[in-house]
């Protein structure tokens, strides 16, 4: 029996060459925290057991699934699984359960996609924009008049001035997207226009001199919308496994 090995035996499970009971096997997921990752599969499996998937869904994932991993020989295919410990029907059944998983977000959420997103476009939007960080406010008043004034560009003083790892980058940061900014930050940015420089702003504990640069406005395509179902669908799974502790 081999180190990973995993089996029941009336009524016990044997893993890794030891014997546990049921109880056993509850405390010892508790004890390294797995219950809450159990619960959130059988939740999952409970909300998705009624939708149905076609053979020729199923046999279209399964060549999806390896054609992406540029394993089309069945020789490869094959191998692979070896590799990864998986038989054929293993796969198909995983494959099987990410269609099921993929129709219940569409059912579920799909219809809810457009006001969605316009709840939460502006924190999608992505930006580039210009820093320079410094520790002092005389020096940071000093340098944004350089830039206001064309004595020196943003990049030069960024290279010569910015305190982190702008410098290295002509102080170009992004695209990023509004939310994973800080709010002061993202919040002076989201009402800019373009080339605006602003003057000194403290940010934590760092003064900054801020310029957008561009302005990538989200949109609702077919990858914005998946990112969205996941989004919904975690935010439904999470508040399933709360109610169930």
């Amino acid at each position: 029996m081999t180190a990973h090995t995993l089996s029941q035996v009336q009524g016990q499970v044997c893993i890794a060459d030891r014997v546990f009971n049921a109880e056993e096997v509850v405390a010892l997921m508790e004890k390294h925290q797995l219950m809450p990752h159990l619960t959130r599969e059988v939740i999952i499996d409970r909300a998705i057991e009624a939708i149905s998937v076609t053979p020729k869904e199923i046999a279209f994932a399964y060549s999806n699934f390896f054609a992406q991993r540029r394993l089309s020989p069945p020789e490869l295919q094959q191998f692979w699984l070896q590799q990864q410990g998986l038989s054929q029907a293993q796969l198909q059944q995983k494959l099987m359960r990410d269609l099921k998983i993929h129709k219940f977000k569409q059912e579920n959420w799909g219809s809810q996609l457009p006001g969605y997103f316009l709840q939460r476009k502006t924190d999608l939007d992505r930006v580039v924009y210009s820093l320079v960080r410094t520790n002092s406010l005389t020096i940071a008043q000093e340098l944004y008049f350089r830039i206001q004034a064309g004595e020196a560009s943003f990049a030069e003083i960024a290279r010569q001035y910015s305190i982190g790892s702008e410098s290295q980058t002509n102080g170009i940061v992004g695209p990023v997207e509004l939310s994973r900014l800080d709010p002061t930050l993202a919040g002076i940015l989201a009402k800019s226009y373009v080339g605006q420089l602003h003057p000194p702003v403290q940010l934590g504990e760092w003064i900054v001199i801020i310029r957008l640069e561009e302005q990538m406005l989200a949109q609702l395509d077919s990858a914005m919308e998946q990112r969205l179902l996941d989004e919904l669908f975690e935010q439904w799974v999470g508040e399933s496994v709360s109610s169930h502790q």
